[in-house]
């Protein structure tokens, strides 16, 4: 099972952006693994199209792309300040790196401080340097 950050499904959604074809490749070739998605990081990734108008439309990509809700458990608040205070990341690049955790899964971004965070705490990462 892979975590996805948002940056990796913007990517792979919008042709123009800088990581398109890196997104799309990465999901060409990991698409038996199965992907995750945080609750929070799923609602980031939704804000343009619903604010567009094309939520539905949005969430057909995503569920054509075999993307699955993952919803935290208990002491998840606990969990996410700890992350935030121990590696400076921002609060949605916590939720991401805590999904990986609690779910023993790797992390896909195209983020490098959320790489090098996911790394250090033994999270194996996809990111645009490496696989």
């Amino acid at each position: 099972m892979i975590v996805l950050d948002a940056s990796v499904v913007i990517a792979v959604l919008t042709h123009d952006d800088q990581h398109h074809d890196q997104a799309d490749s990465f999901f060409r070739a990991t698409v038996s693994n199965g992907y995750l998605m945080h609750s929070l990081t799923l609602a980031e990734i939704l804000v343009g199209p619903v604010r567009a108008h094309r939520e539905t439309l949005a969430l057909r990509a995503i569920d054509g792309l075999g993307i699955s809700e993952w919803s935290p458990g208990e002491r998840s608040a606990s969990r996410l300040a700890t992350l935030r205070a121990e590696t400076s990341l921002k609060l949605p690049d916590c939720c991401v790196l805590d999904a990986a955790l609690e779910t023993s899964s790797s992390l896909a971004t195209f983020d490098e401080k959320l790489a090098t965070a996911a790394r250090a705490l033994g999270v194996d990462v996809f990111s645009h340097d490496s696989r």
